[in-house]
Formats: structure tokens, sequence, C-alpha cells
């Protein structure tokens, strides 16, 4: 007989019922802490560690956002529970491993009733004599002329019935249709706010993904111009790529009324696109469309679809300003740059916009991908700032002569002011503008997080970059924990670099940040064991041995000292082999002097870090804005030579 549910002390719970109760009554719990809680009672006392935990609740190609994390979820299952997490009697936490359910869980089966005893049917009661039969003579006449009246009432009754089957089948029809279109339009116009799962590529060939995904982009960059309706991003949305998941679930974990969902096929001639729109809190179809398309018109379908859906949800709406013809060749080009921006392989999509751009001057937004790509190469440190800067500044300044509408074109270029022209007030004009065109904007209210930050206005930089990471928590999940790092709140950062870690365990920037802001609060045993997790959790073990005696001799700045001798660039050389295995062998050709200073100042070294900043300033690195806001610089703070170099700088004084 099959397990029904689970009953531990005063409690039941029923997974097929997703229903939880206390003596009787039920439980409010949300869907992710519930599923959780049956994981751990399935087990009875088993280990649940937390990539089992992940890879059940969300799957293993699938991060969750900040506020479905394990901690979370563990916390609301005790406070249903009123479980005491020091004292437990339910959910017992095993430090570093996972968690166990250690009460009693018994089977809860159902019951089996008696069958009710056999009772032999019946025969039929024979018909009624009213007295003695007619003659035969008169019985034979009555009962023709009993016979027609009969025949003439049934098949009076018999058309009756058709016709008021027939009225009431049209009335039904009609009411049914009139009810859909009234229930449709009123589901519709509750949907203030939307996701779009990736598109579903029909084509059959995995290499068209990127076409798929850059439909998708272009689809959700479209909604987006319209400020009255909140569009989830895109790096949020592709989290559920592939990924088959109730809608009610994927539209609670991203907080939205409406999911836009659907494929598209691309044959060398045609495309084809099914979209659907559905209101999410009742799983309910609003409206749903195809269209074909020839490959020469496909890059307006993004544009003509945003029109269609804002209209359904009544969303007032101006008129879509005409598209310029784009080469299809050329947009095929875009988005395939557009898939290794995306991918964190920024560098190799630079040819693919330089060929959009070669097939077609005009396009706007291939400029504005090259000038994105550029800005990366340099602030992240891949290539000399002596190499790109200019062509980086040209190609933002081409894109807005190009589509002054541009968001991302204006972000390049208020970058640009802010990492090389240092000309702060233009650097927040150009970012202000960039918000103003698209307020759901995450990476824009990261950059004037950055532009806030530099000049030493920190609580706003910290508002700002709550507002981005709200919107894109999957972009830059470490952005929020550096700014609290920067902003020398070293307990916030901890807890926001844990929590993204709990979400994204691979994210190198969250545990290399974490283990810093450990070691600026005191804590040089925590920051050394979270570094050595960091080593091996990136295949770095073969170091954690010479560390540990390092460590030993002379705490976390000895373990420093030994890395900028041995280890100059651990974390560049753990990043380019995650990102290209092929090239793991070859030396990197170019290592930031500001990244190597900051690795110099957390050992201590002070005449070598002085040295390396003034090397910064004199090749002209991004960076180096960051002077005043890096904690393993504060021990210079009252040297002249530092002192003067704020000043060259123009950097207002933070001593």
């Amino acid at each position: 007989m099959s397990v029904t549910g689970f009953k531990f002390e005063e409690f039941e719970l029923y997974p097929h019922r997703c229903e939880l109760r206390r003596s009787g009554r039920p439980v409010k719990l949300e869907n992710i802490p519930l599923n959780l809680l049956t994981l751990l009672v399935e087990k009875k006392g088993g280990l649940v560690s937390r990539q089992v935990i992940i890879d059940h609740l969300w799957g293993k190609d699938v991060f969750v956002d900040t506020e479905h994390g394990i901690n979370t979820a563990i916390r609301k299952i005790r406070q249903v529970l009123k479980d005491n997490p020091d004292d437990p009697r339910f959910v017992q936490t095993v430090t570093g491993k996972g968690y166990r359910f250690i009460a009693e869980v018994n089977d809860v089966r159902p019951e089996l009733k008696p069958s009710p005893p056999y009772i032999p049917e019946a025969p039929p009661p024979s018909q009624p004599i009213w007295g003695q039969p007619p003659s035969p003579a008169l019985s034979e006449v009555e009962g023709a002329i009993q016979s027609t009246a009969a025949r003439q009432r049934a098949s009076s009754k018999v058309r009756l019935a058709g016709a008021l089957v027939i009225l009431l089948l049209v009335t039904t029809v009609l009411l049914f249709a009139l009810r859909n279109r009234i229930f449709a339009s009123n589901r519709a116009a509750q949907i203030h706010s939307i996701a779009v799962i990736p598109l579903a590529n029909l084509s059959g060939d995995k290499s068209q993904d990127y076409f798929a995904d850059g439909m998708t982009d272009e689809l959700i960059t479209a909604l987006a111009k319209n400020h009255n309706l909140r569009v989830v991003s895109r790096s949020s949305a592709m989290q559920y790529k592939s990924v088959n998941r109730p809608v009610r679930d994927i539209a609670r974990e991203l907080g939205v009324d409406g999911i836009l969902e659907g494929s598209i096929e691309r044959t060398p001639n045609k495309v084809h696109l099914t979209v659907q729109l559905i209101y999410a809190p009742t799983d309910s179809h609003v409206w749903a469309e195809s269209y074909d398309r020839d490959r020469n018109q496909a890059y307006s379908l993004p544009e003509e679809l945003s029109q269609t859906v804002a209209r359904e949800v009544r969303i007032a709406t101006s008129a879509a300003a005409p598209q310029r013809y784009i080469n299809p060749e050329a947009h095929d080009a875009y988005l395939q740059g557009l898939e290794f921006w995306y991918g964190n392989n920024a560098d190799e999509g630079l040819p693919y916009f330089e060929k959009a751009i070669q097939l077609q001057p005009d396009y706007a937004a291939a400029w504005s991908g090259l000038s994105a790509t550029y800005a990366w190469l340099s602030v992240s440190g891949q290539d000399p700032s002596s190499d790109v800067t200019e062509q980086w500044e040209s190609t933002a300044r081409k894109a807005i002569e190009l589509d002054d509408s541009l968001a991302q074109a204006h972000n390049s270029m208020a970058a640009w002011y802010l990492f090389y022209a240092r000309d702060w007030q233009r650097a927040e004009a150009e970012s202000l503008r960039s918000l103003a065109l698209d307020p759901l904007f995450a990476e824009g209210y990261h950059m004037h997080s950055y532009i806030l930050t530099v000049t030493n206005r920190l609580e706003e930089a910290l508002e700002e970059q709550k507002r981005g990471t709200s919107i894109d928590p999957f972009a830059r999940p470490w952005a929020l924990g550096y700014t609290y790092y920067h902003a020398r709140q070293f307990e916030n950062a901890v807890k926001e670099f844990r929590l993204r870690i709990a979400a994204r365990q691979f994210d190198l920037v969250c545990h290399h940040l974490l283990a810093e802001s450990n070691h600026f609060l005191g804590r040089d045993n925590e920051a050394f064991e979270q570094l050595k997790e960091t080593l091996a959790l990136f295949g770095q073990e073969d170091s954690i041995p010479i560390l540990q005696q390092a460590f030993d001799r002379g705490g976390f700045a000895a373990v420093a000292a030994w890395q900028v001798d041995n280890q100059p660039d651990v974390w560049g050389n753990i990043d380019n082999r995650k990102r290209k295995r092929a090239d793991r062998t070859l030396p990197k050709k170019y290592f930031s002097p500001f990244w190597y200073a900051l690795n110099t100042g957390l050992a201590g070294r002070k005449e070598q870090t002085l040295h390396l900043l003034d090397e910064a300033y004199l090749v002209h690195d991004p960076r180096i804005i960051f002077l005043q806001n890096e904690p393993t610089l504060d021990f210079l703070h009252h040297e002249p030579r530092y002192q003067a170099l704020v000043k060259k700088l123009g950097l207002p004084p933070a001593w």
C-alpha cells in the first residue's frame, strides 16, 4: 500500500497535495520551502547536502534568486515548525555539509474500508393490469389509433427537444465566447509585469540557439521601452531556458503577473514565430499569435510583437518609431556577437559586431555592442588601455550619432568619461541619460553606482546598486557586495557574498571578496579557510599546503605575499582556464598594474604598491579611479606620494 504522507509529532505532510497540517489544521508554507521540507522528511534522518537541495529544487542548470536561496527556505521551514536552530527538534544544520531532519517520521497510508455486502439486483417490476384485456377487434382499432397518436406526440417532442438542444448549444457557444473575451480581457488588464521565457529553438539545429536567444533579447529590449510595464531582465529570464517548470512557479519566483512564451524556427528563407501570453496567477491563456516573415523582415518582429503585447495588456504606448531596414546577414552577425557578450566571452564577439557594421555601416546597435566590448576589454584589464580606448570612445559616439535612444550606447559613453577622461560631471550626465531612456537598465544603475562611489557619495552608490541588483540579480551577482566592500561595510558585504555564493557557487569574484571582507573584519582564520575553499573549488589545490605554511608563519598578509611572488594573477589564470580550456597553457598577454598593486597592498608592501600605482597612472589604467575606495590601499592614505596621485587624478580627497 503506497505512502500518502508523513507524520512527525503534531504535524502531517502530504506532498501530493502540497499540504502541511498541524494538529489537523492546514499550515501555510510557500512552494519552495514546502518542497525542501518534503525532501528532508523523505530522507528520514539522512544528511541532505546543499548541492542536492539546489539540484532538487532548481535543477543543475538554473540559478535561483536570493530570496529563494536555501537559507531563506530553511528559515521559513523553522518559522512554521517553531523550530529553534540552536536546539532543534526537527531540522538540524550540519555545518559545511547540509541539513538533516531529526524528528521521528511515520508513514501515513490510506485506510482500508470494508466492501459493502453483495445484494442481488431485483428484476424489473411487471406492468400493472387494469382489468380484463379488450376484445381482439376493438383492441386492433384502438391500438392503431393510439399508436398513430403516440408517434405524432413523440415526433413533436423530438422536434421540440431538438430545437431546445440547438438553442442551448448556440446560447452556450455565444456565452462561452463572450465569457472568454470578457475574462481574457480582464486578465490581460491585470498584467503589469511580464517575463519573456527564452524562445524555444525549433530548427532542430543547436547551432541556431544564438538566433533564438538573440530574438528573445531583442523582444525583452523592445518591451522594456514601455515604462508602464515592468519587464524582467534577460539574464534573470534566461535561467529558465529549456526548463520544464509550471508557469505559476516561474512567475512567483520572478515576481510577475504575465508570462510570454513561444518558439521560433528559421529556414533559409523564412522565420516562423509562435507566442502566447499567460496570466500567471490563474495559469490562464490570454492571447496567442503566429508570425511568418521573410528573413529580410525578421529584425522587425520584436518591435511589432512588443506593440501587440502592450495593446493586449492595455498599457498606453506611443506609436512605434519607424525602423531602419537591417540587412539579414548583418542582423545575424549582431546576434552572434550578443551570444558571446552574454556568455562572458566578450572578446570573441568583436569580429561579429565588426562584420555586422561592414555589412551595414549605419547599424547603431552593432556600433553600441562594439563599444561595450572595447570598454569591457579595457576596464577588466584584458587589454592595455592604450590598445582599445580610442575605439571605445569613437564607437560609442558613432552609435549615439546613429540612434540617440540607445541606453547601452550612452552607458558606454558614461564609462569612457568615468574611466578614461576622468570627467565625473559628463560621466554622470551620460549615465543619467542612459537611465532616463531605460529605467529598467540594470547595467546603467551599476555604472551610476560606480560614478557615485568614485566621487565619495557612498550611501547614494549603495542605493543605486540595490536598484540595479533588484532588477537583474544575475548579471553581476557580486556588485552589491562589492559596493558594501568599497563603503567599508564589511559585515553587510560578508552577508551579501554568502547569499550569492549559496545561489551561484562558481562566482569567483564573490569567493575572493568574501575572503578579503573577513580579513578586514579581523577574522583571518575565516578568511584563510574561505581562500582554501575557493582554491579547491577552482582546481588550485596544489598550492594549499604551501599557503598553509605561510599562514602559520605570518598570517593572511604572509599568504598574500607568497601569492604576489609566486601567483601574481592566480584569479586571472583560473578565470581564463574556466573560459577557454584550449588556451590554458598560454601566458596572459597583459596584467593590469592596478590589480597587481591591490595584491601587494594586501601583503603590506608599501614601496612596491606605490611604484605600481605610479605605473598604473602612467599607462592610464582605468581602475585607478578606485584608488581611494579599495580597502587594501587604506594603509597608504597618509603617504604624500599617494595623496599627490589622488590630486593628479582629480579625485575628491577621502582621507
